[in-house]
């Protein structure tokens, strides 16, 4: 479902005039901004909360619970493994949801990808560890990362593309900065939750069942999300497009005929941002507490701090991007990663 993908409806001229068009008849009608923002915001939001509490746990307890057998180490490693199973799903979930999304719309497929993090994540909350059923406990705790995975893959793009087809022209920077604020926002939030849990209850306690309470809050969160998803309206361009039957049969194989470099640069461009993210949010986790020592607490102070500057950093970007160009800012993001990530080793 990523911009990418949609302009394989139709021939660029075509589509941009469309574009616009639907821009202009979305701008006169009742449906706020701000609900736009904010079901963008709240979804991405909910998505990688979901999406890190996952990661937060596995760098703590998981090794403990579903891996008791391998050892601390060993174990620690095995759930670390089970967390990038989800990087596998997430391609694949970014070409089915795009596909859905493009042939029944983008409100109904966001709907989806909530539901399906929101239930995977509450039902790891529930899964029994591997010292009440087994080898089972690891065989399922992949499954539903797989599902976590599928989600996300689609919930990225389409929540940024609910924005943009929403966004003026000259406001895209502005409009599509409210999904990339979710991890910043989400990844403060799990911090903050592990912190106070892990400072209200003993460490025995959070390794038994502490670590739960997480992603059972998750159904709140699922709650809320669908309520706000739920009252906005399909993207003027979508309905455009619906109304004059020019929505694609094979989405996908017309934007990688169409689209092929575009889309491989795209996907190079943001391969930083995601190494460096995942590697900021799971593996200094496990390193601070497992190899340097340091506590439980420091290290998730540490996270609350690290998802306000990403959150920021985001808001600044995306306001840039409106006044010099998208290729500027992307420029010197990468720039700036290539020097800032082997300096801090």
């Amino acid at each position: 479902m990523s911009e990418l993908a949609s302009e394989s409806w139709t021939s660029p001229p075509r589509r941009a005039r469309a574009s616009e068009s639907a821009v202009r008849a979305g701008a006169g009608e009742a449906l706020p901004s701000r609900r736009i923002a904010f079901a963008a915001f709240a979804g991405t939001t909910i998505e990688f909360y979901d999406f890190f509490i996952y990661g937060t746990a596995a760098a703590l307890v998981f090794g403990t619970v579903f891996f008791p057998a391998l050892g601390a180490a060993a174990g620690t490693v095995a759930a670390i493994a089970t967390f990038a199973v989800a990087f596998l799903a997430r391609p694949l979930g970014s070409v089915l949801f795009g596909h859905l999304g493009d042939r029944l719309g983008r409100k109904r497929t966001l709907i989806a990808t909530l539901t399906l993090m929101g239930l995977a994540t509450v039902a790891v909350g529930l899964l029994p560890g591997a010292a009440t059923i087994g080898v089972a406990a690891p065989v399922l705790l992949v499954l539903l990362r797989f599902a976590q995975g599928l989600a996300v893959g689609g919930e990225w793009g389409g929540a940024a593309l609910l924005a943009a087809e929403y966004a003026p022209p000259r406001r895209r920077g502005r409009f599509t900065m409210y999904p990339q604020l979710g991890p910043g926002a989400a990844f403060a939030l799990t911090s903050a939750t592990f912190l106070i849990i892990g400072l209200t209850m003993s460490p025995a306690a959070f390794v038994a069942w502490g670590w739960r309470i997480p992603f059972l809050l998750s159904v709140v969160l699922l709650g809320i999300g669908l309520y706000v998803r739920l009252r906005i309206e399909e993207t003027p361009v979508f309905r455009e497009l619906v109304a004059r039957r020019q929505r694609s049969a094979a989405p996908l194989r017309e934007a990688l005929r169409r689209r092929t470099g575009p889309i491989l640069l795209a996907g190079g461009a943001l391969s930083a941002v995601f190494a460096y993210g995942y590697i900021g949010t799971v593996h200094l986790t496990s390193y601070g507490t497992a190899v340097l020592g340091l506590p439980r607490p420091t290290m998730l102070v540490l996270g609350v701090v690290g998802g306000i500057v990403l959150l920021i950093a985001a808001a600044v970007a995306a306001r840039w991007s409106d006044r010099v160009g998208r290729r500027r800012v992307v420029l010197v993001g990468n720039a700036a990663a290539a020097v800032a990530g082997p300096a801090a080793v």
